[in-house]
């Protein structure tokens, strides 16, 4: 079987340091052949062994005052470049700790499948952080968006929610084990979490960032914006107002420097 696996970039907030070191722990776990598709609107400083292809083309105005990450609609378009059949979909932004070949091979390859959300507990909800679409199968829901972007937006808030309640069919989930968001389910709840590093739950496969979070700050430890601060730096920072909002929600947001996501997450 040929695995498929893709991801999607634009701007600069992630680049060729992101989509680099994605593809080498795609390599280092997974079961050959495969290929590794980027959408982009750069491919500057990308590795040669990644099939960049140009972003596929959308004449929209992005929804405003929305937190979904709608620049995703992209690849709910009828052509993907040359790829057909099921692509497996990985964020920019994980980090791969156990073998993908599973994805490939779990449910009907005709479906719609998504990692679940662990943010929305009682809402059956898929994460489209890692999700298995089969190209073209999504076309209706690029139709929809286009016709009303805003409109959408307003309504499910999150691109995820409009894929899980609209795609054609429904959509299946991924096992829970598989697929981890750090913030939920690896860094633990306070006070431990200031003493102790986020932990890596048995059988993970896949550890997603959303919310701001990302591999480097998990290595470094602290906070976004707080890069690096040691427990001392993070107490006495209560005395000063942060953009966390309440002290309750700025001691939370701290985490000791955790090794398996540096371990992981290396070219």
């Amino acid at each position: 079987m040929l695995k498929q696996v893709i991801c999607i970039n634009w701007g600069t907030k992630y680049g060729p340091r992101f989509i680099n070191r994605l593809y080498a722990m795609v390599a280092r776990n997974i079961t050959p052949p495969f290929t590794f598709t980027c959408f982009t609107d750069n491919d500057t400083g990308i590795r040669p062994e990644v099939d960049c292809q140009p972003l596929p083309p959308l004449d929209f105005v992005m929804p405003k005052n929305t937190k979904g990450k709608w620049p995703k609609a992209r690849l709910w378009s009828p052509t993907l470049g040359s790829l057909t059949g099921p692509v497996l979909f990985l964020d920019l932004d994980l980090v791969i700790t156990g073998s993908l070949d599973d994805f490939f091979t779990y449910g009907d390859p005709d479906r719609v499948i998504l990692a679940r959300n662990p943010a929305k507990p009682f809402e059956r909800l898929g994460q489209t952080s890692v999700f298995r679409f089969p190209v073209g199968a999504l076309a209706p829901l690029q139709e929809r968006f286009l016709a009303d972007p805003q409109g959408v937006a307003d309504e499910y808030r999150f691109e995820q929610r409009f894929v899980t309640r609209n795609a054609p069919g429904g959509v299946d989930l991924f096992p829970k084990a598989w697929v981890r968001h750090f913030r939920y389910q690896c860094m633990l709840p306070f006070p431990l979490n200031l003493a102790l590093p986020p932990r890596l739950p048995q059988g993970t496969k896949i550890v997603i960032f959303p919310g701001g979070v990302h591999p480097e700050h998990a290595i470094q430890g602290g906070w976004v914006h707080r890069e690096g601060w040691t427990l001392g730096q993070h107490l006495k920072g209560l005395a000063t107002r942060h953009e966390d909002g309440s002290r309750w929600r700025y001691l939370r947001h701290y985490m000791k420097p955790t090794s398996w996501v540096a371990d992981h997450w290396t070219e």
